[in-house]
């Protein structure tokens, strides 16, 4: 691990470390919370209600997933790497346990559920803290950058602004609190700079796959390198071609 990725690493830590001090400590962050809460803000500007419901689609776990499964899966048959669909997987998997283990910890009600002005409404019934919108939005879209085999620049650009996107949209439409999705951008922070210390289980993974013949390592790696042996889709050898035969002379007598 080189040291820019390890000062990035112990940030995204510290940083979620501190939004869940800070909620479980009932600090000025909560304050801010129920701030903008009762400020409603989908009351405030209700002409953009409409759309962001339907951008906020773009954090939730399910459809993400499977268009995302369906591009990387497409890919991997391409290019007979299995490696673009075992990173989402990977990803996906980390998600899942570290987000579900806060949430299920934190028992944290909404916005819309709470109780009592002014408190944390910790350990309740409740699954909003970290808000898993805005960590799968930078998960699955961080993922599809961090696989990118061209315009990775574009591509990282693109998934910081959905991820931000969909954080800002739950606090909108006041099914998030601000804290939860400070928290939801550091735990999918968190997960997206785990995967390059993973990758030595994805090619592991990979080369087990490799065992059944599809995905044998030929192909590209998912991100445009060459890992060996031709193109799966539409690698042809080249025409033989039949040898002319000389031309022969007729002898006269």
């Amino acid at each position: 691990m080189h040291r820019g990725h390890r000062t990035l690493l112990l940030t995204a830590t510290a940083s979620y470390a501190a939004v869940a001090a800070g909620v479980l400590t009932t600090s000025p962050l909560v304050r801010l919370d129920w701030h903008v809460a009762m400020f409603k803000p989908y009351k405030q500007w209700p002409c953009a209600q409409g759309p962001l419901d339907v951008f906020v689609v773009a954090g939730q776990r399910g459809p993400t997933a499977v268009a995302a499964l369906a591009w990387l899966g497409w890919r991997s048959w391409r290019t007979g790497s299995a490696r673009p669909v075992l990173v989402l997987g990977t990803a996906l998997a980390l998600l899942n346990a570290s987000v579900g283990a806060v949430k299920l910890g934190a028992g944290r009600l909404g916005p819309h559920y709470a109780h009592t002005v002014g408190s944390a409404e910790l350990f309740h019934d409740g699954m909003i803290f970290p808000s898993g919108h805005t960590a799968n939005g930078v998960v699955v879209w961080g993922t599809l950058a961090y696989l990118a085999g061209r315009h990775r620049r574009a591509a990282r650009l693109a998934a910081g602004l959905m991820a931000f996107g969909v954080g800002l949209a739950t606090v909108y439409l006041g099914t998030h609190w601000v804290s939860d999705v400070l928290g939801g951008w550091a735990a999918g922070a968190l997960v997206l700079l785990s995967l390059p210390l993973l990758e030595p289980f994805v090619a592991a993974a990979e080369r087990r796959l490799g065992r059944f013949g599809r995905f044998g390592g030929g192909g590209q790696d998912g991100r445009g390198g060459r890992l060996g042996g031709p193109d799966r889709l539409g690698a042809r050898s080249p025409p033989t071609r039949r040898p002319r035969p000389c031309p022969t002379r007729s002898v006269s007598r």
